[in-house]
This record gives C-alpha cells, structure tokens and sequence, in this order.
C-alpha cells in the first residue's frame, strides 16, 4: 500500500487533488481512499488530505501518520508545519518551490527524496489563477508514477468538464519540468 500526505491551504485544491488521485487509481483497478483534515473551514488556512491506494482491500480508516509520499501545494508550508513529519525512510516530498534543490534542503530541513516544480508560476500562466492542485498533480505523476497520465487525464476531464484542458495542460508541463533528486 501507498500512502500520500497532501498540504496545502483551502482553496488551493489539496482535498480535490486527493479525490483525483484516488479516481485514477480506482479506473486503473486498484483499491483507493481520499479524505481530508482540517478544522474550522476558512480559506488560506492549512489543510491536509490523505490518499491510500493498493492492489489490495485498504481495511484502515485512520489519517496517514507515516506516509511514503508527501506533496506540498504551497511554498510556504514548510516554514509553518513539519511536511516530512512522519515520512517513511524511503520517501518522497513532492514540493511547489522556485528555490534551487541547496536551498530548500537548507531552509527546511528536508533530507529525504526531493521532487521541485514552480506550480505557483505554472498556474498562473497556464490557469490564470494560482491554484495549485492539478499543476502539483503532474509533479507527483513525473516523481512517484502512482497512477498513469491516461487514468488522470480521465479523472481531470470528469471533474472539470469543459474546464479540464486548462488543467491538463497545466499537470503535463509540470511533469515535464519537475526535476527530482535525493
């Protein structure tokens, strides 16, 4: 079983980007999970969503305490909440930064597996608006390969209808200009 910690804040799509990578997985015929956490409901206050995804049943219901993957929608997360808290020894933070890969290990402490993409910019060229949720979706395809682009794609076009092309486009070039190391 995969386990995936989403940050973000509201509005910024996190809890939507946990039920689109559960979809997806789902149409690929594995089992999935999504749910969020957060208190009182506000937007820019930080939340977190969790997926599971295996080939087999998932029996537990609880949050994701120790996950193998971690993204973080907003740049400015890691300075407030431990992001890697928890991560597995093996895994991955997935992180929306436009710091050089030294500065970031730097500023957050992060020593594990890193993967970076300036969604922020992303976004907002390609959507318009600084939502980073799908554009952080093609950083996670690019460094963890959790479910494929075809099964997202198909999640991306059910969720956003005539919207979904923007987000497509947005979630392929951060695939393609995310870069992992570690």
């Amino acid at each position: 079983m995969k386990e995936i910690r989403l940050h973000g804040r509201g509005g910024q799509g996190a809890v939507t980007s946990a039920e689109l990578v559960a979809t997806a997985g789902i149409d690929e015929g594995k089992y999935a999970q999504a749910f969020p956490s957060f208190g009182p409901e506000r937007r820019g206050a930080p939340v977190t969503a969790f997926v599971r995804m295996s080939d087999s049943p998932i029996r537990t219901r609880e949050k994701v305490y120790c996950p193998d993957i971690v993204v973080v929608l907003d740049s400015a997360l890691p300075s407030l909440v431990k992001v890697s808290e928890g991560l597995h020894e093996d895994g991955i933070v997935i992180l929306n930064t436009n710091m050089k890969e030294s500065e970031v290990r730097k500023t957050f402490g992060l020593d594990s597996k890193l993967a970076m993409v300036d969604a922020n910019t992303i976004a907002r060229e390609v959507l318009g608006l600084p939502i980073t949720n799908t554009t952080m979706l093609g950083a996670l395809l690019k460094a963890t390969g959790i479910v494929g682009t075809e099964a997202m794609e198909d999640a991306l076009d059910r969720r956003f209808g005539r919207l979904s092309e923007k987000n497509k486009a947005a979630m392929r070039r951060a695939f393609e200009e995310t870069t992992v190391t570690g």
